[in-house]
């Protein structure tokens, strides 16, 4: 058996790299803790909506304090350990980029404005929480949302992990992002730009990209998809990073359940109702109402402000 092991640990060795480049077979010594950020994430949750974990009742600042003590230690170490792959990750290795010379105080730093924003994402949740009790017959209460509306969970995890990703931080907003696309099926990319009172119904299936834009008071149901059409490619035929490629969703919107709806170049014109089983890749004037029909879709408008089916 030793000899079995042996021969097996010299056969994987050399498929390794271990000096911390940003390689296909490179060992991830040295990444930020998958774990640790799927705890300090938890936190932050609980911290956005006070008694949504196990915690006991206690006075809220106390509770707020100790939230807060907890995971920014943990927090300050994965910035630091994340930092270095803003100039040495695949995709920004073209852009020279300079290392960063004192790697803890531009970590605390991050942190420092990261914690500016905590107030601003509660604020947008209140909308969330309301456009969900608002937009959902069965929900009989505000807790029931908070409690148990899968969407809700993404929109709160998507609202850190979005600032953490308008930071410049790289890897653990995506940690953060997929760690929820795994728990509730949706997924939403970290850089996409939502506004407030979005409501995701049921939720599963959406998946929303990177460079997307949701203005106010949006709503999506199950299987929606906010795509690209097509990857622009490079000189050396890999796809070119931070354009835009997925759709822009002006205010008022709501997409049925399995649409699609694709391209950097396509905008929803405000108060747009898309039904369900579209597939979209052309902008839409605003109070348009947009079906499948035979030839492709149907696209209507009218002059009322609100075109809810």
């Amino acid at each position: 058996m030793k000899k079995q092991i042996q021969s097996t640990i010299d056969a994987l060795l050399p498929l390794y790299a271990q000096n911390g480049d940003d390689l296909p077979n490179q060992a991830l010594w040295h990444h930020p803790d998958i774990e640790q950020i799927h705890t300090i994430q938890q936190h932050l949750i609980s911290l956005l909506f006070p008694g949504r974990s196990n915690a006991a009742a206690q006075p809220l600042a106390d509770f707020l304090h100790h939230q807060l003590t907890t995971l920014l230690p943990p927090l300050q170490q994965e910035i630091q350990k994340a930092l270095p792959f803003r100039w040495k990750a695949a995709a920004d290795l073209h852009e020279n980029r300079p290392p960063i010379d004192d790697l803890p105080t531009a970590a605390q730093q991050l942190l420092d404005t990261f914690l500016q924003t905590l107030p601003t994402i509660r604020q947008a949740l209140i909308t969330d929480v309301q456009a969900a009790y608002n937009g959902d017959p069965a929900a009989l209460s505000y807790a029931e949302v908070k409690l148990a509306y899968p969407g809700l969970l993404a929109i709160a995890a998507h609202r850190v992990a979005h600032e953490l990703y308008r930071l410049d931080l790289p890897l653990i907003p995506r940690i953060m992002s997929e760690r929820i696309h795994s728990l509730t099926g949706i997924d939403i990319h970290p850089g996409a730009t939502i506004g407030n009172g979005f409501f995701i119904d049921h939720g599963t299936g959406v998946v929303i990209g990177e460079t997307s834009h949701i203005g106010n008071h949006v709503k999506l149901y199950q299987g929606v998809t906010l795509g690209a059409k097509s990857f622009p490619l490079d000189e050396h035929g890999r796809p070119i990073k931070h354009i835009q490629r997925h759709p822009t969703v002006e205010d008022h919107v709501i997409i049925y359940a399995n649409s699609t709806i694709l391209g950097g170049d396509t905008t929803l014109g405000h108060s747009t109702v898309v039904a369900g089983n579209v597939f979209l890749m052309e902008s839409t004037p605003p109070n348009s109402f947009v079906t499948r029909a035979e030839s492709g879709v149907q696209i209507r408008t009218s002059s009322k402000k609100d075109n809810r089916i």
